[in-house]
Parts: C-alpha cells; sequence; structure tokens
C-alpha cells in the first residue's frame, strides 16, 4: 500500500493561473520602449486602454506623455525613466523602480517593439468583442427592457459596426474560417406567456385564413414548440382550405394526434380565436428574434474564448453569426412595419383589430403535450 500523501490537497485553490501570452507581449514592448523611447514612433495606433494590465497601460499613458530624449541622452542618464515612473506611479500603487528593469530585462527584441504592439491590440480587440457580444446576449435576455426587442436590434447594430471597424485594422488571410466548435443554441422560451401567443396566433389564423396567407414573413422555425410548428405548417398547406376541422384532418396526417394529444385537445385550441393573427404572428417572430441574438451572441463568445482563432477569424465567425441574426430582423422589420393602403379584395376574410388582446376571463383550453 503507498504511504499516504502528506500534501495538502487545498495547497493549489488559491494559486494564481498563469500568465497569458499578452501579458508577456505588454512586458517585452514595454521593455523596448524603455531601453529605447525612440520606438514609441514606430508601433502603431496603440493606446493605454489597450494594455490588459492596469500598470502596463499606466506606464504606457506615462511614456506617450513624457518627451522622448535624444538617444544619446538617455544612454547617458537614467532621467527619462525617472520621469516615466514618477508619472506612473500615482495611478499605479505598487509600481517600484525595480519592476521597470524587470520589463527591460524580459524584453527578448527590442527591434520587435512594433510586433509586439499589434499582439496586444489583438489582445485587446478579443477581450472587447467578447465585450460586445455579452452586452448583446444581456440585453436579448432582460425581460425589465420596455422595447426589448428593439434594444437587442441596435446593440447588434453596435456588435456589427465594431466588427466594421476591426477588419480595418487586421488584415484578411487564407483560412479565415474559425474552427471552434459551435456551442449548442440556447433553449427557446416555453413560458406560458410564449406558448399562450403560439396557441392563440394559430388559433386566429385558422379563423382569419386570409390575414395568415399575408404573414409570409413567418416561418415554422420561429414557433418554440414543435407541435405549434407542425400545425403553422398545416395552416400554411391548406391555403384557402383551413378551418379547424381541416386543420385537424392535416394535422392526422402529420401525426400529431397521439396519445398525449387529442382530436378534442385540437378542436379546442383551433377554435379559440383572440384578436388578429398579425398581432401575435409579430410577438412569436418578436421572441424567435430574441432567442437568435442569445444563440449569435454565443457563438461570437466562443470564438473569443478559444485561443486558437486569429483576429480575422474572429470577424470572420461573428459575421456568419451576426448573418443569421439579421434574416430574422428583416422579416421583424417587415412584420412590424406600419402597413400601406391595399384595395380590399372582394374575398378578403375581414381583418380582426391590430390591438393587443381583451383580457382573458376564461382559461385557455387544453393544452397540448410539450
Amino acid at each position: 500500500m503507498p504511504p499516504p500523501s502528506t500534501s495538502d490537497e487545498n495547497d493549489d485553490l488559491d494559486a494564481p493561473p498563469p500568465p497569458r501570452p499578452g501579458h508577456y507581449a505588454e512586458q517585452s514592448l514595454l521593455g523596448a520602449l524603455l531601453l529605447d523611447p525612440h520606438r514609441l514612433d514606430e508601433i502603431g495606433p496603440l493606446e493605454s486602454g489597450h494594455f490588459y494590465n492596469h500598470t502596463h497601460g499606466e506606464l504606457f499613458r506615462a511614456m506617450r506623455s513624457a518627451p522622448v530624449p535624444k538617444a544619446e541622452q538617455h544612454r547617458a542618464s537614467p532621467a527619462w525613466l525617472n520621469t516615466v515612473l514618477d508619472a506612473a506611479q500615482p495611478h499605479a500603487p505598487g509600481l517600484a523602480a525595480s519592476y521597470l528593469h524587470t520589463l527591460i530585462q524580459v524584453c527578448p527584441w527590442p527591434s520587435h517593439a512594433a510586433t509586439y504592439a499589434r499582439m496586444i491590440r489583438a489582445d485587446h480587440a478579443r477581450r472587447s468583442l467578447r465585450l460586445h457580444a455579452e452586452r448583446l446576449a444581456q440585453t436579448a435576455a432582460d425581460t425589465t427592457l420596455p422595447h426589448r426587442a428593439q434594444a437587442t436590434v441596435q446593440q447588434a447594430d453596435t456588435l456589427a459596426q465594431f466588427l466594421d471597424d476591426l477588419s480595418g485594422r487586421f488584415a484578411p488571410h487564407p483560412g479565415s474560417l474559425p474552427r471552434t466548435p459551435l456551442p449548442p443554441s440556447p433553449a427557446r422560451d416555453t413560458s406560458e406567456d410564449a406558448l399562450d401567443e403560439e396557441r392563440l396566433l394559430i388559433a386566429t389564423a385558422t379563423a382569419y385564413p386570409a390575414e395568415a396567407r399575408e404573414m409570409r414573413w413567418l416561418v415554422p422555425e420561429d414557433f418554440a414548440l414543435p407541435v405549434h410548428t407542425a400545425l403553422w405548417q398545416c395552416l400554411t398547406a391548406l391555403a384557402r382550405r383551413g378551418d379547424p376541422v381541416t386543420v385537424l384532418w392535416e394535422a392526422q396526417h402529420r401525426g400529431l394526434l397521439t396519445h398525449g394529444t387529442t382530436s378534442t385537445d385540437l378542436l379546442a385550441l383551433l377554435s379559440t380565436p383572440v384578436a388578429s393573427p398579425e398581432h401575435w404572428g409579430e410577438k412569436v417572430l418578436e421572441r424567435a428574434l430574441l432567442s437568435r441574438a442569445q444563440t449569435a451572441a454565443l457563438r461570437v463568445a466562443a470564438f473569443t474564448d478559444d485561443p486558437a482563432t486569429s483576429p480575422h477569424q474572429l470577424i470572420t465567425g461573428s459575421r456568419r453569426a451576426l448573418a443569421e441574426l439579421t434574416a430574422v430582423r428583416s422579416r421583424w422589420h417587415q412584420a412590424t412595419a406600419p402597413a400601406t393602403p391595399r384595395t380590399a379584395h372582394p374575398a378578403r376574410t375581414p381583418a380582426a383589430p391590430r390591438a393587443g388582446p381583451p383580457p382573458r376571463t376564461a382559461p385557455l383550453p387544453v393544452r397540448a403535450t410539450r
């Protein structure tokens, strides 16, 4: 029997994580600039906010604010180093002169300062992109927002604009598609409110088939419950022949009548129209938009979490994720755009009011098994 272990199992609980590669890039750049301040003109557009380490950022800010000395003067005197240290210390508690010497020692090649700066910009772009993705996901999930769908669309536009800005900073290269495995889409909203909206849409679409035929902006994938997806397909397949009985017959042929969903259940569902199909269709499509926004945000975040993705791969993959959201939002804009006057068709079923539903005083019919 091996001897009992004498090490404490919790020894490594408080151990700090290993430094990120970007940490060494920041140290190397600062060391190069401390050795050769004139390289500040060679590193391109870099700001103190691009640094992940706060102390590093304050050191760089101090370097930018201090006049660059002549090479001969800098080699003969540490005056510039003292000036930088004095300017940074009030904003970086704990910064000591010894750390400046450490930065100089760890810099492998001062002539590679521009390369280190590009690495820092790429690392900052990755963090910023993840922040935009998190904001998109939070906005789409925030039920307290009065106009959540519109706020989500605006946040998606902000993310798209950030990607456009990044594309001008990082050159494309072959093999630009990320190889990051896509995370699963988040679960759709199947709360009672969401399912009630889908049920009422199906019922009113059955009662007003002419109105439902105009709703080309709604697709089966917008529904959260599979049985509602199938019922919408039944309705759209019947075209002008839709009524509760014909929809029930179509549902039977599609295998929707099971031990959990009877013909009585479906007839009760299809026979309780309230308000108009457009009203409920917009509700269902809005939830689909919010769900797609959360999916896009998760995918963008997954790309940023993968250290193997290059900046251009981040841009390409994120744009692809947003493209699927754009397809849904274009249909949402079509559905919510102000209606234009149209010539009434003689066979058109009169439309129900577009206003919200009246207060329900009776419970909904028996619900199909999810």
